[in-house]
């Protein structure tokens, strides 16, 4: 199937996007356009103007700026996977990244474009919320931050506000996202998670002392697990509490049924997962 009609432009700037984005309510914004572009194809989406962001060098860019590690929203799933800046700092991303789809989706797609769309199938997720990133995003009205905890709304849905773009995201730096990591269950043909789960781990002593826990493919959206990090914080790392605290995993959420994987197996692998998880940062 072919996609609708639909006019292209393409921004010379983060300002001009915004301004075309504001003039027509049924525009979407193109990056990598691995999301939107199969969506048109099927005429799931029909944009009336599509608004092509790609060539932002400005949004291409990693860093550390000491307190924060910034990775502008147009950074390729490759970018993330290799950068040093990411592996040595919150290495649950790089993670994340090197296990997206296949090598052409990871030259390609961009990691802006993927928080974006907000799959709940999508592996950034649950890193970003073990991370306790925050999401920069422009709009008419200016610039605002938006916390990892409160972006992630619904199914496909986000904070971002209306004319508003993702321009960056920020990962604090400090020892609990160095020690962070993010493994999957994969769906064999498409590597979209079934379940994905992201933790950052602070020790002292031999004794967990702060965790974090983020979900990806589980729920209608990404979610922490405060279950787990309730049971497991102050309780000694060992195979025993770890276990216990895995047992916890997706307690009191809604959980995905689907064609693949029912609701019932999904709890089950968000438990093995987690362990595996927490056991890889212990």
């Amino acid at each position: 199937m072919y996609a609708a009609k639909f006019d292209y432009v393409r921004a010379s700037s983060i300002e001009e996007a915004i301004s075309l984005k504001g003039a027509n309510d049924e525009s979407s914004v193109l990056a990598g356009g691995h999301s939107l572009i199969p969506a048109m194809k099927l005429r799931l989406s029909t944009p009336q103007k599509l608004i092509d962001i790609s060539g932002l060098d400005q949004l291409k860019n990693i860093s550390n700026s000491g307190s924060f590690i910034s990775i502008g929203a147009l950074c390729t799933h490759k970018q993330c996977a290799e950068s040093d800046v990411i592996k040595n700092n919150c290495p649950a991303l790089s993670d994340a990244a090197s296990v997206i789809g296949d090598p052409h989706v990871r030259n390609k797609g961009t990691i802006g474009g993927a928080l974006a769309h907000s799959d709940p199938q999508a592996d950034y997720p649950g890193a970003i919320l073990a991370l306790n990133a925050t999401m920069v995003a422009k709009g008419p009205s200016g610039e605002r931050t938006i916390s990892a905890d409160d972006y992630f709304t619904g199914l496909w849905e986000t904070a971002l506000g209306e004319g508003e773009l993702l321009t960056e995201i920020r990962i604090p730096v400090n020892s609990m996202n160095a020690n962070s990591c993010y493994v999957k269950f994969p769906q064999p043909a498409s590597r979209y998670p079934y379940v994905g789960c992201g933790v950052a781990l602070n020790s002292s002593g031999g004794s967990c002392s702060d965790i974090r826990v983020g979900f990806s493919g589980v729920g209608e959206w990404a979610f922490r697990d405060s279950g787990i990090e309730t049971a497991l914080k102050g309780q000694a790392l060992n195979e025993s509490s770890i276990a216990s605290a895995a047992d916890k995993a997706s307690e009191g959420k809604a959980v995905l049924s689907d064609h693949f994987v029912s609701e019932e197996y999904r709890r089950a692998m968000a438990k093995v997962f987690a362990k595996r998880a927490i056991t890889k940062v212990s």
